[in-house]
């Protein structure tokens, strides 16, 4: 565990010192002495909460892993090239790997003009996983604060970003088997897995009122409908801004 939040932490100053690297090929990135795989695949395997792993596409791993020149020692490179993403929870949490016809979203690519501008430059952030009521889990490259390598969760209900105190590692075993009911307390309505189980991984639930407003804390008595995630994440950007949380 300390080996990999070491690797974890080494890759994350890399690109928060750096403005621009020289991007390492592929074929260094790629780890064949000591990957990371078996161990996610052993939390996996233990797993208290419903984890489907998502194939991937030989090429789009690499051209993934390649963009986000991490080694796949580490958990993330190792869900990235091992994977098309994670679902949890019949898809209630989404964790972004190399992209799946299930989530059609590329851990690189979905940052790219987020916390990314072009590949390789200094990242304050990367977006890692999300959920289906438009809540965001973001790796702290240190724009976010002083704990380098841990987990935030961009929360839907008041639009800012919440530490965890959660390496990448934790996050993963987090999702696998916290009590997932007890930390979505309020935000999960009746029937929601049937409904969350049918949902595109790059789909979200909006929901009005606004989660984040006072008259939207019921969430069983509000109407909710399907948009992009895309669209839902410009959303909590824009409203922050507008009530003034950037500030």
């Amino acid at each position: 565990m300390i080996k990999h939040l070491l690797i974890a932490i080494v890759a994350l100053t890399t690109l928060a010192a750096t403005a621009q690297t020289k991007m390492r090929p592929v074929n260094e990135l790629i780890n064949t002495t000591n990957p990371g795989w078996p161990i996610v695949k052993d939390w996996i395997e233990s797993a208290k909460n419903k984890v489907e792993i998502l194939t991937a596409d030989s090429s789009k791993a690499k051209d993934a892993l390649f963009k986000t020149q991490v080694t796949t020692r580490s958990p993330m490179g190792s869900v990235i090239y091992m994977t098309g993403g994670i679902l949890v929870d019949d898809g209630w949490i989404r964790i972004l790997g190399s992209g799946n016809p299930k989530l059609n979203r590329t851990l690189p690519d979905w940052n790219k003009g987020k916390s990314i501008e072009k590949f390789g430059e200094a990242s304050p952030f990367l977006l890692v996983a999300d959920d289906a009521i438009g809540g965001f889990y973001l790796l702290n490259g240190g724009g976010l604060g002083k704990d380098l390598g841990k987990i935030y969760y961009f929360s839907p209900d008041n639009l800012t970003y919440e530490p965890l105190d959660l390496t990448y590692s934790d996050f993963l075993q987090f999702c696998f088997n916290n009590d997932l009911n007890k930390f979505y307390k309020g935000k999960r309505w009746t029937n929601w897995r049937d409904e969350v189980s049918k949902l595109d991984g790059d789909k979200v639930f909006s929901f009005h009122p606004t989660l984040w407003s006072k008259e939207g804390k019921n969430i069983n008595k509000n109407t909710k409908k399907v948009i992009s995630i895309e669209e839902q994440y410009n959303s909590n950007i824009d409203t922050r801004k507008q009530l003034g949380l950037d500030k």
